[in-house]
């Protein structure tokens, strides 16, 4: 039977028999029959596969247990049945309800929307999700529970074609599946085209927008953002001539958001821009077009973090090779915003990377540098770990040392970890800047998922000003360094080390002073307290970053901290002989109960 009756119906009411068919009637009055097209849309949601056809012609197909889990979104051309966007959303993980309903107001209107749970897909929906879907014409969306399948058609913005729906009867079962066939009747090319006026800016926006789905206003008919950008001149009247290098696979929305902020960024070389593709993945390559950036796609070699590796390795060379002049790059990631100042903060830090031979890398990100724990934008500091996610790297470095032993396809290795080992790396540091410059976005990737992202990325602070100018930047080479932070230790407050550190109230309530806490730390390569302090400090605590000879800064809740490991850093000669470093010791793993025999 139908879903004509309320949307508050209780479930085992008598819409047992859930199965919901509906035909489409035509959207654009009553245009000539010749004109008219109908097809047949049919859609399957279930345990295990989600699959929409066509006029029997598959479209999307996703079968097997454990893999696209969540709702399926498919949106189709209204006029040719093209598909023109495929997007899963894990709704069991947090905030991908919102990532969805987020995407779905990117979609022009008109487009032709159907959606279809996998396994699971209602366990993180939340009442503005629910309530989203249903203003689109679901009247199963606001009951939709645990493991219940359902199939959606919709004309987005427009009116509801059909719906089916079937209730898990259990929590511990999945409902079974859920068959919806509807037709629908096509519209006109004529109806379909936006009024843009005819230019070169246009007609790359029409081969995009005909084509592609869920990049909001670009698209939009009335007044659509533009694609072409006028480059904002740095404070000393040009850009930083480096070229940029972006790191790109299949994640064609994550590299919109990132070259349009960084299009918009004062300084930024334009011409220099190369998106390098890890395969011959059409989508990004048209983003690139669009834009008009230089798009470059290559071969994959070898698999998982090998890959990457590799990808890498292309991708740097090539940037070399067709700027044989640049003695730096900048090394950007898809899924990567970018603050206002970028380029001025590279352009100040880049002469620390000529002149010191001690140096490493520069990165506009710090692996420390959450809401709560950064706060100073002028800030620079020194750190033994390479943290990546935009940065600078030397011509000299890359060629002449990294390439010639950069870790074969068949080395299944993440290429910054290889990076960071001191084997490679032979002690150098890498400058980082208090407040990042660059903050991580994508929640979807080989190494990151939604929960990753939300646990370790999301609270990072993205510095906001245009025109930040950099504090003791002269300072911040080899020997100079040292003298700033044993300076700045000697002046630095003694913490309390008889209360818990983890207190809330262990840090006084003062602004203006610099406090330095004391842990134990026997050899440069123990840190079992700081794991700790990292854990409680809700800093990263995956691995060990963002040190300098055993000693970190950042500020805690607006309270500028050094912490200091002792014996191992050679700042423990300023630890005042009536204080003893802090211990945390590491909470035992609990063994399993061994039950016992009958």
């Amino acid at each position: 039977m139908g879903l004509a009756g309320s949307k508050t119906r209780t479930r085992g009411s008598e819409s047992k028999d859930k199965n919901v068919q509906q035909s489409l009637h035509s959207y654009h009055g009553n245009p000539t029959p010749a004109l008219v097209r109908t097809v047949k849309v049919e859609v399957v949601s279930s345990k295990q596969l989600v699959a929409v056809k066509v006029d029997d012609t598959s479209i999307h197909t996703s079968d097997g247990l454990d893999i696209d889990r969540g709702i399926h979104i498919v949106v189709l051309n209204q006029v040719n049945m093209n598909v023109m966007a495929v997007r899963v959303f894990d709704t069991y993980q947090k905030q991908e309800d919102e990532n969805m309903i987020n995407f779905l107001a990117d979609v022009t209107p008109d487009r032709i929307l159907i959606f279809a749970i996998k396994d699971e897909g209602t366990f993180n929906l939340q009442e503005k999700s629910r309530s989203f879907l249903a203003d689109m014409g679901s009247e199963s969306a606001p009951i939709l529970h645990w493991r219940d399948m359902w199939a959606f058609v919709c004309i987005h913005k427009g009116k509801r074609l059909g719906e089916a729906f079937k209730e898990s009867e259990d929590l511990s079962v999945w409902a079974e599946p859920a068959y919806l066939s509807v037709n629908v009747t096509l519209t006109t090319a004529i109806d379909a085209k936006c009024p843009w006026p005819a230019t070169a800016e246009n007609e790359r926006r029409r081969v995009f927008c005909n084509k592609y789905e869920g990049y909001g206003s670009i698209c939009r008919c009335d007044r659509p953002d533009p694609i072409h950008f006028n480059v904002t001149p740095l404070d000393n009247g040009g850009i930083l001539d480096v070229p940029v290098t972006v790191i790109a696979s299949n994640r064609p929305a994550y590299l919109y958001r990132m070259l349009r902020r960084l299009l918009v960024t004062p300084g930024v070389p334009v011409n220099k821009i190369s998106v390098f593709i890890d395969g011959y993945h059409d989508e990004p390559l048209a983003v690139t077009r669009l834009l008009n950036v230089r798009g470059v796609q290559h071969a994959p070699l070898s698999q998982n973090n090998a890959r990457i590796s590799q990808h890498y390795k292309f991708s740097l060379t090539e940037t070399f090779n067709t700027f044989p002049d640049a003695q730096h790059i900048i090394i950007l990631e898809e899924d990567l915003d970018v603050s206002p100042d970028f380029f001025l903060y590279f352009q100040q830090t880049m002469p620390l990377l000529v002149k010191d031979p001690t140096l490493y890398c520069v990165s506009a990100w710090n692996d420390q540098g959450y809401e709560h724990s950064s706060q100073d934008e002028r800030l620079l500091y020194r750190i033994e770990t390479m943290p990546g996610l935009g940065w600078m790297l030397k011509r000299s470095l890359f060629m002449d040392e990294l390439l010639p032993q950069w870790p074969s396809a068949d080395k299944l290795w993440d290429w910054d970890m290889w990076m960071r080992n001191n084997g490679i790396r032979k002690s150098r540091e890498c400058i980082i800047p208090d407040v990042s410059r660059t903050y991580h976005f994508g929640a979807k990737g080989l190494n990151v998922n939604p929960h990753f992202q939300e646990s370790y990325f999301s609270k990072h602070k993205l510095q906001s000003k245009p025109d930040v100018k950099l504090k003791d930047v002269d300072k911040i080479t080899s020997e100079n360094y040292e003298v700033l932070v044993r300076d700045l230790i000697k002046s630095a407050k003694v913490l309390d080390h008889s209360k818990n550190p983890c207190d809330e109230h262990f840090i006084p309530d003062s602004n203006d002073e610099t406090f330095v806490l004391y842990i134990k730390m026997k050899t440069p390569q123990d840190y079992e307290t700081w794991k700790q302090l990292a854990r409680c400090y809700k800093l990263w605590d995956l691995d060990v970053r963002g040190f300098h000879k055993s000693m970190w800064r950042q500020f805690l809740h607006g309270k500028h901290l050094v912490i200091v490991g002792v014996p191992a850093s050679p700042y423990s000669d300023l630890k005042p002989a009536d204080v003893n470093p802090i211990y945390l010791q590491e909470p035992k793993k609990e063994t399993p109960a061994t039950e016992k025999p009958g």
